[in-house]
């Protein structure tokens, strides 16, 4: 894939992945004012994403990491276009996706007390733990719809059709808009004392079969597309495939990389709800505010790496380590021109970020005041895991999962560590960005080693380009950073904690301050990724206009 259609495919997936992230902020905001910020929203949050936790522990780092340059050597290799091979892995998957989901919702209890700080089982507790055991027995089959999803829109990113996967998330969205706003209308809002109580089984019922029937109807868009991309699924049973064999012995180093990922992640759920057992910020906070860093990652990042992967695994299959090296450097330097100056703004707008979502109804200001910390951070956080995540794609085109095992061992650790003492330093209501500060301690190690170890395996990823970029971008963001704080100092007289509409607009012009003044120093510094994408923009700009 040549660059010019690498950077239309991401201009796809990044314009599904804006109007998807848009109506995933509506969806956060109606489920803050609906449950609020504290124990209540926790206990929904803590159901409704241990099945995706779930999912990725024993199927996603396979699906995610090792299938794509497996379809992608079979489409080019195989006489059908690698249909059998495909039609294989999605009966074997959805067998084992369904077993694996059959046997959780019968072991919900005993499964939900790994993840669950020991405060829940106390008597006081006892309510609440009653519904977040009901609401995950609900939340348990997006299991199968998550893994079922990945695998089908995997198959279509091997073939090149990188938009579906990303606009699919727009339609669960709107199925959990829809419930959400139901059960506003049924209950109302909740507001004080509320907000750390149990729900009722109606509630349960409404909040958790909305949420499966959400992610059951994102997999159901994406299966007309598989025909278009000229795929057609027969049922095999033939698992005795040498190629299927392939494909699982590699992904043996994946799943334990996410068991471990997921074991890090289980300390770091258990950190967090035993903060919001104590009526601190807990894991509505850490997960809502490491949802929103994640907006610009996906956007920019994913879109890239995702149109980027399948031309990587073609360099690494042919042997081509050089031009293997030279993608990933000029991909990095660009999703960083994008996402570096997100990085340092973003700290300076997260309270009237948090203001603009979560400031609503009776409690609003003070929600909005528990979100904004940990958002700072997680902002800080964002370069150092683009980092990571743009070198992991390298070596999954290499097909070397096991040296990403190695890693992650690594950052994992560094993670509960220094999550861990930080927690237990400060008092439960600086739970979410003590974690949100381990988060960023912990990507900063692994940035820099998988950056490392993957220049050595290839030979090279022009370190002097790199760090010649960082040192103008550097410039250009402080610049950027002080004009934005600037424009807040000088609105500081509206309030610390704003209405949301007053919030939006001077977010909005500092965000654009900070921007503007970030793009025109970079431009002066010649920072040849900026005046690209510039170009770029402009050319595209000029076509249409003149069309």
């Amino acid at each position: 894939m040549t660059d010019q259609r690498i950077l239309t495919a991401s201009a796809v997936m990044a314009a599904g992945t804006v109007f998807s992230r848009l109506s995933g902020f509506v969806r956060s905001a109606l489920l803050v004012l609906a449950l609020g910020a504290f124990l209540r929203a926790d206990l929904f949050a803590i159901a409704n994403t241990l099945p995706n936790m779930v999912y990725i522990l024993v199927a996603g780092g396979i699906f995610n990491a090792v299938l794509v340059p497996q379809l992608v050597r079979r489409i080019r290799d195989d006489p059908d276009g690698g249909d059998a091979y495909a039609s294989r892995v999605i009966t074997l998957s959805a067998l084992f996706l369904a077993a694996v989901t059959v046997l959780l919702v019968l072991v919900t209890p005993q499964l939900l007390q790994l993840y669950l700080a020991p405060e829940y089982r106390e008597p006081a507790l006892a309510p609440q733990l009653e519904t977040v055991v009901d609401l995950t027995r609900w939340c348990l089959p997006q299991v199968f719809f998550y893994g079922m999803f990945v695998l089908v829109g995997q198959i279509l990113n091997a073939r090149e059709r990188f938009g579906p996967m990303m606009w699919a998330p727009i339609a669960n969205n709107v199925v959990t808009i829809v419930m959400l706003v139901g059960y506003l209308v049924v209950w109302g809002a909740s507001e004080g004392a509320e907000q750390r109580q149990a729900l009722s089984t109606g509630q349960e019922t409404l909040l958790g079969l909305g949420s499966t029937l959400g992610i059951l109807v994102q997999l159901a868009v994406l299966v007309p597309y598989l025909r278009s991309a000229g795929f057609s699924y027969r049922p095999r049973f033939d698992f005795r495939d040498p190629e299927l064999r392939r494909t699982l012995s590699l992904g043996l180093w994946t799943v334990l990389y996410v068991v471990v990922t997921q074991l890090a992640y289980l300390l770091i759920v258990r950190l967090a709800s035993g903060g919001a057992a104590a009526e601190g910020t807990g894991y509505t906070v850490y997960s809502a505010c490491l949802l929103i860093m994640m907006v610009p990652h996906a956007v920019i990042t994913v879109s890239l790496a995702t149109a980027m992967l399948p031309s990587l695994s073609r360099s690494a299959h042919e042997g081509r380590l050089s031009e293997l090296g030279g993608t990933l450097s000029s991909t990095l330097r660009t999703v960083l021109a994008l996402v570096l100056p997100i990085a340092v703004i973003l700290p300076v707008l997260a309270p009237d970020i948090t203001a603009v979502l979560y400031n609503h109804g009776g409690d609003g200001e003070v929600k909005a005041r528990a979100f904004a910390p940990a958002l700072a951070v997680f902002g800080a956080a964002l370069p150092f895991f683009t980092v990571h995540y743009v070198m992991l794609r390298g070596f999954y085109a290499l097909e070397q999962t096991r040296k990403v095992f190695v890693i992650q061992c690594g950052l994992s650790l560094t993670n509960v560590v220094v999550a861990t003492v930080l927690v237990q330093a400060r008092p439960p209501v600086e739970t979410a960005p003590m974690l949100a500060l381990g988060y960023l301690v912990s990507y900063a190690v692994g940035a820099v080693v998988s950056y490392l170890v993957l220049r050595r395996t290839v030979g090279g990823l022009d370190t002097r380009g790199l760090l010649r970029f960082l040192a103008r971008m550097a410039v250009a963001l402080a610049a950027g950073a002080a004009a934005a704080v600037l424009v807040v100092w000088a609105l500081a007289g509206l309030g610390e904690t704003l209405p949301p509409l007053v919030a939006l607009a001077r977010g909005a012009v500092a965000g654009l301050t900070g921007a503007a003044v970030v793009v025109a120093t970079a431009r002066l510094l010649h920072v040849e990724e900026v005046t690209s994408l510039l170009d770029t923009v402009a050319g595209r700009l000029q076509r249409r206009r003149g069309s």
